[in-house]
């Protein structure tokens, strides 16, 4: 028998992807410059030139068996250490090559990271454990839902991390946000319990383009240090950070790994350097981590359960010599400075986003489903926030040409008119 849990993942895409297929099939039926699809975190802008440049490079200098053969299972070690030293240089860290894990891109990152700290009970949400000869069913029950390890994060989520999470057998809580999306540490702080494994945090924010302020993010790790005390074991923080760079009016946003000892940094340079397809990024085990070799040595052993060692070769080492370089971020600042102006004065409640490259908008209707579905029918293709924990909003990508931001508008004021009544 195969897998029920995996075969339900399989059967049923994200609504993201599913809009995103349903944008491809319009495109080939009406043209793809007829389709306002702003479904998918795709980057529009080109990846730097270095990018090219060194692509070049290692094909005519390198040998085609060191180019593209395997490297270290945890990661090429030179390559590691331009990370350490270029994090250290421009953070004020103190990691080496030794803390460094070479990843096919964010979600690895994240699933390694969750896998590395789950302990195996035998048994997941919704699952029945392995009879134990001593307990009945309904104790066997009520221990397999009260002694699960659990993982927190903060809505509006990347709704992959619930999968990341369950996949492992650990259980997926959220915390609504306040009013201004930044995190409601008071219920974060009642939330947390003896179960808690670690606090997923994704700043800037995707979807919102919040950017989580340095006192949101003190009293948070205060909150944590505290309640690791309490419960004699430490906490952990995933800083989920594929969007560092892409920030707006010189956003500050704070570095985990200095606010907070038991830290990971999961990173990908899908975004800042517009290598999506690629899947290329790494995982920091802070070097202040309690018991960090040993944690280390479990992210490399999750990596290998899960079949993510050596991560590509050839963009391990683009990426070493692209270090510091990002493609042209004012592009994005210029397509979200027209979508939110263009927006909001036709009456659109939106957040402002500082980061990333996603507008978040309040549906005009309660049911974002409803919203998203009607807006389907001016070919505009926007994704509700219902799976990103934030019923009744939705989330455009504007991470596409500037044109097909302005040629939307029209559609969007007669979709909003549709809810104007005088």
């Amino acid at each position: 028998m195969f897998s029920e849990q995996m075969y339900e993942l399989g059967s049923k895409r994200s609504v993201i992807r599913e809009l995103f297929e349903y944008g491809r099939k319009r495109a080939g039926e009406i043209g793809a410059d007829n389709v306002y699809d702003f479904t998918l975190g795709n980057p529009s802008i080109p990846a730097p030139e270095c990018v090219k440049d060194t692509i070049q490079y290692l094909i005519d200098s390198l040998d085609p068996v060191l180019l593209h053969g395997y490297t270290s299972a945890p990661g090429d070690l030179s390559v590691r250490k331009a990370i350490a030293d270029y994090t250290n240089e421009t953070h004020k860290t103190n990691i080496s090559a030794s803390n460094i894990y070479m990843t096919s891109g964010a979600a690895a990152s994240l699933s390694i990271c969750i896998r590395a700290l789950t302990e195996n009970k035998s048994c997941s949400p919704g699952l029945v454990c392995p009879p134990k000869q001593h307990l009945c069913h309904s104790e066997l029950r009520e221990e397999s839902l009260t002694n699960i390890d659990e993982f927190i994060t903060f809505a509006p989520f990347f709704p992959e991390y619930k999968v990341f999470v369950e996949s492992a057998g650990a259980k997926f809580t959220f915390i609504p946000p306040k009013e201004d999306f930044q995190i409601d540490t008071d219920n974060f702080a009642r939330t947390l319990s003896s179960n808690t494994k670690a606090v997923i945090i994704n700043s800037p924010n995707n979807p919102s383009g919040v950017v989580y302020s340095e006192q949101s993010i003190i009293t948070l790790c205060g909150i944590l240090k505290k309640k690791s005390e309490e419960y004699g074991h430490p906490i952990y923080l995933i800083a989920d950070e594929p969007y560092r760079e892409l920030v707006y009016n010189n956003t500050y946003v704070p570095y985990l790994l200095n606010y907070y000892d038991n830290t990971f940094v999961c990173y990908s340079y899908s975004k800042s350097l517009s290598l999506p397809g690629e899947r290329i990024g790494y995982i920091i085990v802070s070097d202040k981590m309690q018991d960090s070799e040993k944690v280390y040595l479990a992210v490399c052993g999750a990596g290998r359960s899960l079949g993510y060692v050596c991560a590509s070769s050839m963009y391990q080492q683009v990426i070493a010599k692209c270090l510091g370089q990002t493609s042209d971020i004012s592009l994005y600042k210029e397509n979200r400075d027209i979508l939110y102006n263009g927006l909001t004065e036709l009456g659109y409640n939106c957040v402002k986003p500082d980061g990333a490259f996603y507008l978040f908008v309040k549906s005009p209707e309660p049911d974002a489903n409803l919203f998203c579905e009607k807006a389907k029918n001016y070919e505009l293709l926007l994704v509700p926030g219902d799976d990103f924990g934030c019923p009744g909003y939705v989330r455009i990508a504007y991470c596409v040409k500037k044109e097909q931001i302005i040629k939307s508008m029209p559609a969007f004021e007669t979709l909003m008119k549709k809810y104007i009544w005088f």
